[in-house]
């Protein structure tokens, strides 16, 4: 697959020290993809800076409004794991614009798939509220954005080990999206369970996978080579969008599931495969992953599943 790379080094200037949602991500990712050969076989996307309408798409402009105005009197901590500096809002909305300008390269065909190299991440940002490390969700608003285009069928696929919280609700009342996540349970954000299925028209629009801590290959490879495509495949969807979490790593630092580097390549094939299937195109956007070594190891392992695909 012709496989495009958002990143900029803006997405450095979100930064915290000490904090596990820092710069040192991305700089890692980077340097590994370097270090294999892969900047030079991906197309280079450089990301735009998202309006606040466009983020608005998901979120409430009070809160649009109040993240600028945080940002704008110094930062601080909008809640007690998600900070915000001078810069982060500029950062955050480039990283919005970089999943949108990815989603533009695909519907113009000019590439295959797309990996975003951006943050902070999004699955948890809720519509008025910032949470997990996370200000504006970038998934959601992408899945907004191809609907506003005229996309009736969005699929997006999130294993993160956490929940994303805030990607499930903002889609639970509808069937225009369908919500699919594999995650530890119970853990954080506490939501994500197996009874969760959506409401309304948007009954059976999203399945969550809940694992116990401890849980790996076998388990992944079960959702992702059995449950995932049946579900996949009886949508048809026109897109997929993927919350790209690398923290169920079993060297991950933050949680306590045991998936392997081999692991996520499997998951990430079967992932490719299936959108290969019926030709569809995909976009992953980065959300956790804090083992920095995994980390790089992970993202650069999907990025060449990309191009092999």
């Amino acid at each position: 697959m012709k496989t495009g790379f958002v990143y900029d080094d803006l997405f450095l200037e979100h930064h915290w020290k000490g904090h596990p949602e820092s710069k040192d991500r991305l700089i890692a990712i980077v340097q590994e993809l370097e270090r294999r050969g892969l900047l030079k076989e991906v197309v280079h996307i450089k990301p735009r800076r998202a309006t606040a309408q466009e983020v608005a798409l998901n979120h409430d402009h009070a809160y649009i409004q109040e993240v600028a105005e945080f940002c704008a009197s110094g930062g601080g901590y909008l809640d007690p794991d998600t900070y915000a500096v001078s810069s982060s809002y500029e950062v955050a909305l480039h990283a919005v614009g970089g999943v949108l300008e990815g989603i533009d390269r695909l519907i113009n065909r000019e590439v295959e798939a797309v990996f975003c190299a951006v943050r902070p991440p999004g699955h948890h940002a809720e519509h008025a509220k910032a949470m997990g490390f996370c200000l504006f969700n970038n998934i959601a608003i992408g899945a907004r954005y191809l609907l506003q285009k005229g996309f009736e069928r969005v699929f997006i696929v999130d294993f993160d080990a956490h929940h994303g919280n805030g990607t499930q609700k903002s889609f639970y009342e509808e069937d225009s999206v369908f919500y699919f996540s594999s995650h530890e349970y119970p853990f954080y954000p506490g939501t994500g369970s197996a009874q969760e299925k959506g409401a309304g028209k948007g009954y059976g629009y999203t399945h969550n996978e809940p694992l116990p801590a401890g849980a790996g290959d076998e388990e992944f490879d079960r959702i992702y080579g059995e449950v995932f495509p049946r579900l996949f495949f009886e949508y048809a969807p026109q897109f997929l969008l993927v919350s790209a979490g690398y923290d169920a790593h079993r060297d991950d630092p933050l949680t306590y599931l045991n998936l392997s580097t081999e692991g996520f390549g499997r998951l990430v094939k079967n992932l490719l495969d299936s959108a290969r299937r019926i030709g569809v195109p995909v976009l992953f956007a980065l959300e956790g992953g804090y083992n920095l070594k995994a980390l790089a190891e992970c993202v650069s392992l999907s990025i060449e599943k990309m191009l092999e695909a």
